[in-house]
């Protein structure tokens, strides 16, 4: 992803987590995620994706 300012969708998310779809949708409030609705859609910023995801770090 590289910190791109891309939208990308559930799905795209689900995959690069390596979660399905459904933990997506059930979890990314809990996680901290700003989601954007772009009609019908819940999209996610890649940047802030990969932000989110440095500070899992254990």
């Amino acid at each position: 992803m590289g910190g791109s300012n891309r939208l990308l969708s559930v799905a795209e998310l689900a995959d690069f987590l390596g979660v399905p779809k459904k933990t997506v949708y059930a979890c990314w409030r809990t996680w901290g995620l700003t989601g954007y609705r772009v009609g019908r859609h819940l999209r996610f910023r890649a940047r802030q994706v990969e932000d989110w995801l440095d500070r899992q770090e254990v």
